[in-house]
């Protein structure tokens, strides 16, 4: 939970102004997807002319916690006077909200942010916030589908999430085609490991139990737990992540976050160079990808479908 700044590659050359970039990640710094991400938006920044140390400096405050953590997190940011924020997950959005109307924020949200009041609407944002909505949650209903498919004996699921985020959109999209896939699902509001671990223990003493794990920067922090417990419990889950499909996980669909992060890079270029957020559209994500892991499903004692096999982005062996 510390600030952390991109080393300077060099002094700004004389006359030109170094901006300066706040980003609010939560994830534990030593967290491999959370530096991904990071790197993914560096990386887009560079390819558009902003160089760490000459004409950007980047500061980064990493860390999981409560509200009131990341209302800390956040003002530690604002204290160091970034020309723009990029905030990670609604709930960092939320705050950066709460706590500045005039520092421009881009946020990359999990739930619709015009039900959230981060943005007047998608097309026409409003105020100092814009960004990327990248979990549309009619998801939560495709979730469901593909895991009834790689698990049929399912008969109860549970969709566990982060409390501090909006998930009633997408608890509602799988309680809705719920009855045509012959499942009771059953909302999990999870915050820390020790209540994933009581949870996912109670979960594994009843028969057919499956679990989907929704897309917030909390719970994919708690990933590579949430996958030892569900092969311990023997639940079949399905992630929102690719990465956790790679951290053992038996599948998951969603977005590719690294592109997303690049994409958020492009609209920090525009907002560096003068644009206003409340001109700037919020972006819809439309590329999903499917993973699945083979040796979990094994262990498992799960077949893959062959059309599941074929349409899948990534299959681990």
């Amino acid at each position: 939970m510390a600030v952390a700044a991109w080393p300077l590659a060099a002094h700004a050359q004389q006359g030109e102004r170094v901006r300066r970039i706040g980003v609010l990640m939560l994830y534990p710094e030593n967290d491999s997807e959370g530096q991904l991400r990071a790197t993914a938006f560096r990386q887009g920044l560079q390819k558009l002319g902003w160089t760490v140390g000459r004409n950007v400096e980047i500061d980064f405050q990493w860390g999981l916690g409560d509200a009131d953590w990341i209302r800390s997190a956040g003002a530690q940011l604002l204290r160091l006077a970034p020309d723009m924020i990029l905030a990670n997950g609604t709930p960092a959005a939320r705050t950066m909200q709460q706590s500045s109307r005039t520092v421009p924020v881009i946020f990359i949200a999990g739930s619709d942010p015009v039900v959230d009041g981060l943005v007047m609407s998608l097309a026409h944002p409003g105020g100092n916030l814009t960004g990327l909505y990248v979990f549309e949650p009619s998801l939560g209903a495709k979730l469901l589908e593909l895991l009834k498919e790689i698990a049929p004996h399912v008969a109860r699921v549970a969709i566990l999430f982060n409390p501090d985020a909006n998930s009633a959109s997408w608890f509602a999209a799988a309680a809705a085609v719920a009855p045509r896939f012959a499942v009771e699902v059953v909302e999990a509001p999870l915050r820390d490991s020790n209540e994933i671990e009581a949870a996912m223990a109670q979960w594994g003493r009843q028969p057919n139990y499956g679990l989907i794990v929704l897309p917030d920067p909390a719970t994919n922090a708690h990933r590579k737990l949430i996958n030892e417990l569900a092969a311990r419990h023997r639940l079949p889950a399905i992630h929102a992540l690719r990465g956790a499909t790679r951290d053992g996980g038996l599948m998951s669909y969603g977005v590719d976050l690294p592109d997303v992060f690049r994409q958020a890079a492009a609209y920090a270029d525009r907002i560096l160079k003068g644009d206003k957020p409340a001109d700037l559209p919020v972006q819809l994500s439309t590329k999903f990808e499917l993973a699945i892991n083979l040796k979990t499903a094994k262990a498992l004692g799960l077949t893959i479908p062959d059309k599941l096999l074929v349409a899948a982005d990534e299959v681990i062996e």
